[in-house]
């Protein structure tokens, strides 16, 4: 049974696509007349400050007099980000990555590059300890 009491029908044909913390299930469902409808289920999980974990799911339901419209918008919608924005993909983690990555880069790679001037020590004798 559901969360609102009502009894899921039968997985027809269904896909699986995980996408780091979240995975979409896309499920072929039928009707009581035995129609076909897709399902579009967003599972995120998040952990909590115990390490248990849990999930937040999100559902929609799309109906074959629905497809056109919404396969339409979503392409639209879909191309719209990628001619905008390219295929990259950029969030906060991946740009503290991309920083970390290029410091590393641009850092001189020998030793004596890298070694501080002899004007940054102070000059000391061992006599003096």
């Amino acid at each position: 049974m559901s969360d609102n009491g009502t009894i899921e029908k039968e997985e027809i044909f269904s896909k699986v696509l995980r996408a780091g913390r979240r995975t979409y299930f896309f499920d072929v469902r039928a009707t009581k007349a035995n129609d076909y409808y897709l399902t579009i289920t967003e599972s995120k999980k998040f952990t909590n400050e115990d390490g248990s974990f849990h999930y937040k799911k999100h559902k929609i339901y799309l109906y074959k007099e629905d497809f056109i419209g919404f396969n339409e918008i979503l392409q639209e919608m879909t191309d719209y980000i990628l001619n905008e924005k390219g295929e990259e993909v950029i969030s906060e983690r991946h740009q503290k990555n991309f920083k970390k990555e290029y410091e590393e880069e641009t850092e001189p790679q020998s030793a004596t590059a890298a070694a501080p001037s002899a004007a940054a020590f102070t000059d000391i004798s061992f006599e003096d300890i």
